[in-house]
């Protein structure tokens, strides 16, 4: 599917319609990153490297994780298989955060769980060990929020984000999201239960 190409900087205004769908996999050019559609076998080693990254583990599953999962044969099937499908999805969008610095992947930010009637959806994101404490993070979440509220017409964009993730919040607000609410003990980790952050932007206050 050819990919479009949009700037970082942008003087469209939101719109109060949805104008796209998530048919579209653009590529989004900003000052440090670009965000493009999923290439599998590409991506493949960096993938391997993120998803068992520990800060990685830690911060986006769902569950206590203390080792990461065995990457054999069926995992990297199972890998391949998964980020191959990403690209003919049109109920979310996959993208692979690249460092305009080196020109490689070191994560994935995605929309997803799309809420049409709404107009909304959910963001997350995960960076490797290559593409952090450089603001990289948050130039993808920022570019990708801008795209849904303006490009795409959404209202709403939410994240959620655990209490122990300091970093990531920060980058967060620093993108524009907003604290909506504290979702209390939703992870029990090792011997300690975390809390869950909601956040989101809203299109009326996106700047």
């Amino acid at each position: 599917m050819p990919a479009s190409t949009t700037p970082v900087t942008s003087t469209t205004p939101v719109t109060s319609t949805a104008s796209a769908t998530f048919a579209d996999k653009p590529t989004l050019v900003g000052e440090r990153v670009l965000l493009r559609p999923v290439r599998p076998e590409e991506d493949l080693p960096m993938l391997r490297v993120m998803i068992n990254d520990p800060d990685v583990l830690r911060y986006t599953s769902d569950s206590y994780t203390p080792e990461p999962p065995e990457w054999d044969e069926a995992m990297e099937r199972r890998v391949v298989d998964w980020y191959t499908t990403r690209n003919d999805r049109t109920d979310r969008l996959d993208l692979i955060v690249v460092d305009r610095a080196t020109g490689r992947g070191v994560g994935e930010v995605v929309l997803n769980e799309w809420d049409e009637p709404n107009r909304a959806c959910n963001l997350r994101i995960a960076i490797g060990p290559d593409g952090r404490d450089r603001g990289l993070g948050t130039e993808a979440v920022r570019l990708l929020t801008d795209h849904a509220l303006r490009t795409l017409g959404l209202n709403r964009v939410s994240l959620s984000v655990y209490a122990f993730n300091a970093r990531a919040r920060r980058a967060y607000e620093k993108a524009g999201f907003k604290v909506e609410g504290v979702r209390r003990q939703v992870l029990r980790y090792a011997d300690e239960w975390i809390d869950d952050v909601d956040m989101a932007a809203l299109a009326d206050h996106w700047a």
